[in-house]
């Protein structure tokens, strides 16, 4: 797809942002498109958004899209740990294999399960090469994984493999690939953890970059492609049959308590989506200090930190972002300068959460960070404006931070998240972002991470998280004009 499909308001400044620093990109992983950004331009066809729990999303959507698989499964993500979603994950694959043993597919079921991070001294231990570490059939049920031979017995070709680069480099991207031709991107892992998540699930060309960006990073050890073949990307039913995947969805949601944050709704368009597909490498030196004044300034210009940092630039209106951790500086202080301009910026996040890895990774934590945001807004409020009624003088944005709460009445639910885990990315109501990428030091500098940028004017489905976190928020701040 052409780069006019996406407006050029945004796709010439993005992509200048990007050639600036084009020599940093050389080394990165993957780095196909630093020759050539409109290579990541593409376009989708969002079908379902979905919230809740890490476990309910992979139960309502993934666990019933892998059932579905015939000829192929990707299953990437960050964190593999005991957990009732791995739990839900063996025991699909034992049904795919039992069902297979009995019907004998002629072709096989290839399925890879990749991750960065299944404990400690897996990751002190790992390998620093990018081909990462493939495990033995041996070593599967020490990882909650079925035997090999059950597997094969019903034509199932599986794969376990990790990658990560100490000290701080996790590959935090989460997807599934079914067939070559729908994917899911989640914004949880293989995890315990209740927290609260956004999934969305996509058809069409992005699928296909989704696929390109899986063989780049996670395929053969050799460094070849292991590109999806034709046939899987077309495959489809035969005359007269219904396709299983486009069954998934309704076959697995049901209606659910309206106080509940487990939640679904399907995007209402029926045209293609312009999208930019957006990797960002990790960087495993980026010169990080617990003394400020010693730290990397900069974060690496990667196409999706250019991508966030061109729209707070062009944000005309509101920016809303949800995020589990804000301790990336750039992105506050691109927020300030969009507030500067008259633009209100609402930010919903959570306390106290992985306050360990905050500090790890960046020296300080949330709390701390957004005191010194409000500090800085109020600055902005005391500044003097021109009284003339005739200037062009600009009224500041207004600001909101919330923080998640969980809902007293809900909390022995085990569908009820007790911390927001949710990436999403709002600007004016037109531009979508949402992926692995977090509001961080780690993911802006040191992580892995993969957003999909998705031009939506008139969005409407945020009313799903919305509905949610509207009756499970405390305010931490609040200017007048954002006041309900």
């Amino acid at each position: 797809m052409s780069s006019s499909a996406f407006p050029p308001s945004f796709v010439q400044p993005w992509k200048e942002l990007l050639k600036s620093r084009r020599d940093e990109q050389l080394n990165d992983f993957p780095n196909h498109h630093v020759y050539d950004f409109d290579t990541l331009i593409t376009s989708s066809h969002p079908k379902q958004f979905y919230v809740g729990t890490g476990h309910s999303i992979y139960t309502r959507a993934l666990v019933p899209a892998i059932l579905s698989a015939k000829h192929s499964v990707q299953l990437i993500t960050c964190y593999w740990a005991v957990s009732p979603s791995r739990d839900a994950i063996r025991d699909a694959l034992l049904q795919l294999a039992s069902s297979r043993a009995r019907d004998r597919p002629d072709s096989p079921l290839r399925i890879t399960i990749g991750f960065s991070s299944s404990g400690l001294f897996q990751k002190l231990f790992h390998t620093a090469s990018r081909s990462g570490c493939v495990y033995p059939p041996s070593e599967w049920p020490k990882l909650g994984l079925p035997d090999t031979h059950v597997l094969r017995k019903g034509g199932i070709e599986l794969t376990v493999k990790s990658i990560f680069f100490t000290p701080f480099s996790v590959m935090h991207p989460k997807f599934v690939i079914v067939d070559g031709k729908r994917a899911w991107i989640p914004s949880c892992n293989v995890s315990w953890e209740r927290w609260f998540e956004g999934c969305v699930e996509v058809e069409g060309d992005i699928v296909s970059q989704l696929l390109a960006f899986y063989s780049r990073v996670w395929g053969s050890q050799d460094g070849s492609l292991e590109m999806q073949s034709p046939h899987y990307a077309e495959a489809s039913t035969t005359d007269g049959q219904a396709d299983p995947l486009a069954e998934v969805s309704s076959a697995s949601l049901r209606n659910i308590d309206e106080a509940s944050a487990t939640q679904s709704i399907a995007h209402s368009g029926s045209e293609l989506v312009p999208t930019i597909f957006l990797p960002s490498s990790h960087h495993r030196n980026p010169r990080f200090s617990f003394f400020p004044f010693l730290s990397q300034i900069d974060p690496p210009m990667t196409p999706l930190n250019a991508a966030l940092l061109t729209l707070f630039a062009n944000a005309q209106r509101q920016i809303t972002i949800c995020t589990p951790n804000v301790t990336s500086w750039p992105v506050v202080e691109a927020l300030l300068d969009a507030i500067s301009r008259g633009v209100d910026v609402q930010i919903r996040t959570s306390k106290s959460m992985m306050l360990i890895e905050q500090l790890v990774s960046a020296g300080t934590i949330t709390s701390w960070c957004l005191r010194k945001f409000v500090q800085r807004y109020k600055i902005i409020l005391q500044q003097p404006r021109d009284s003339d009624p005739e200037s062009q003088s600009v009224r500041p944005g207004g600001l909101e931070i919330l923080y998640y709460k969980p809902m007293d009445t809900r909390s022995d639910a085990e569908d009820e998240p007790v911390l927001s885990h949710f990436k999403m990315t709002l600007v004016d109501d037109e531009y979508l972002m949402m992926g692995s990428g977090n509001m961080d030091r780690a993911s802006w500098w040191t992580s892995q991470e993969l957003g999909l940028l998705f031009y939506v004017p008139g969005f409407q489905a945020q009313s799903i998280w919305n509905g949610v976190l509207d009756r499970r928020t405390e305010v931490y701040f609040q200017s007048d004009d954002m006041s309900p």
